[in-house]
């Protein structure tokens, strides 16, 4: 059997962080958080809506929520790409990797759900019933909904945290099927490759799906499942098994470790592909400017670049060693390590805060000036996003070191 050997070329510092917190992580939440921020304010005010390019820019900062996405995939299956790839002989505990992700999302959530629903869904908030796909985060599977939309009023972005839900519920299972499918490998390069491979395959299952939502008819609720937005996490998945691969591979010039190197020290060439991949998405060519599933070509036209914009993006930032570099610098800094922490709550409470100061003020939708209602509504929702952090999110993550104490 061959041996794993330890790579023998270069520094291993200067390698991937396989493991642990990443401080540049906390920069992309906070880019990804505030970036859905702005986009959800510019089209509250209207501002994403006119001509000109500027406006065209604002009206794709959905774009934040592949990045988000992107970043579970990486993080999430890191402990399970792990334990294939090196051949550890105990997995990860399935049902601390539940809890823990119950306690990360759901008390936060379901605080913002109790103030959210009373105040702009008040008939229906006295049915119980009603409650129960929101509360269990199903409601992008509910086939005929009472509200309109994505979500009720004040919780019109939670459907991507129902996409979240549901793909922490199908890691683990999915998991253990690409673990199937690599411990065949004779060494750890083979069985990162293997698993490459059937991350290939998950992430085809996306344009899959869209061909299936537009055919025999449009289906557009379709696109808010699972399926539709499973690319962006295999991407994250595959940059994990990356990760991994460039510790395994012994062979300093092997391409995947120069492949590596390369994206790494040229992170300002692939943030400049980003921004250009970005402004294509922000043209004409990849459909209208609001919310809304597009004909099939447009559709696939929008995945596709979405998928390159995150993986331009966030590859120097997942292949970075874990000392000190310009990126690290740059999002790793104290400040963007703070607006991380917050980002979750910052995500939560934005459209509260939007839908109430429109009706505190008595503003009609698509008017308003988009600098003071941005200042605004950042200087309130940053407010009840470190209330959240403080209060709700780090006391329960704190019950859940207390039963499961490391």
């Amino acid at each position: 059997m061959p041996v794993h050997r330890r790579p023998t070329g270069g520094d291993v510092r200067d390698l991937p962080a396989v493991g642990g917190h990443l401080d540049a992580m906390d920069g992309v939440r906070a880019v990804a958080s505030f970036g859905v921020l702005l986009y959800h304010v510019a089209s509250t005010t209207g501002a994403s809506l006119r001509e000109g390019f500027v406006p065209s820019l604002l009206s794709r900062g959905d774009i934040g929520v592949p990045i988000f996405f992107l970043l579970s995939g990486f993080l999430l299956y890191r402990p399970w790409a792990r334990r294939t790839v090196r051949a550890d002989a105990t997995p990860p505990d399935t049902g601390d990797y539940l809890w823990k992700r119950a306690l990360r999302i759901l008390p936060a959530y379901w605080l913002v759900l109790a103030v959210a629903l009373p105040l702009w869904s008040r008939p229906q908030a006295a049915d119980p019933w009603n409650w129960l796909p929101l509360v269990l985060l199903v409601q992008n599977y509910v086939p005929d909904p009472w509200w309109v939309g994505t979500s009720p009023p004040g919780l019109g972005q939670m459907w991507s945290l129902s996409v979240e839900m549901t793909f922490y519920l199908a890691l683990p299972p999915i998991a253990v099927a690409l673990h199937a499918l690599a411990r065949r490998g004779a060494d750890p390069v083979a069985r990162a490759r293997l698993l490459l491979r059937g991350i290939c395959v998950l992430a085809a299952v996306s344009p899959l799906w869209a061909v299936l939502s537009h055919f025999p008819v449009h289906r557009p609720e379709l696109g808010l499942w699972l399926p539709r937005s499973m690319v962006y996490f295999a991407t994250g998945m595959g940059l994990a098994v990356v990760s991994l691969w460039v510790h395994a591979e012994p062979d300093p010039d092997a391409p995947v470790r120069r492949l590596t190197r390369g994206v790494r020290e040229s992170w300002v060439t692939c943030w400049i592909i980003a921004a250009l991949v970005y402004a294509v998405a922000a043209s004409p060519i990849a459909g209208g400017r609001l919310f809304e599933m597009q004909d099939l070509w447009t559709d696939l036209f929008e995945m596709t670049l979405y998928t390159v914009f995150v993986l331009a993006l966030l590859s120097p930032v997942t292949l970075q060693p874990p000392g000190p570099s310009p990126i690290n610098a740059l999002l790793g800094n104290p400040v963007m390590r703070y607006l991380g922490r917050i980002s979750y709550g910052v995500f939560l409470w934005q459209f509260v805060v939007i839908v109430g100061w429109y009706e505190l003020t008595g503003q009609e939708s698509f008017s308003g000036g988009l600098l003071s209602t941005l200042a605004v509504c950042v200087t309130l929702t940053v407010l009840l996003a470190d209330l959240s952090h403080r209060l709700i999110e780090a006391p329960a993550l704190r019950l859940r070191r207390s039963r499961h104490p490391r």
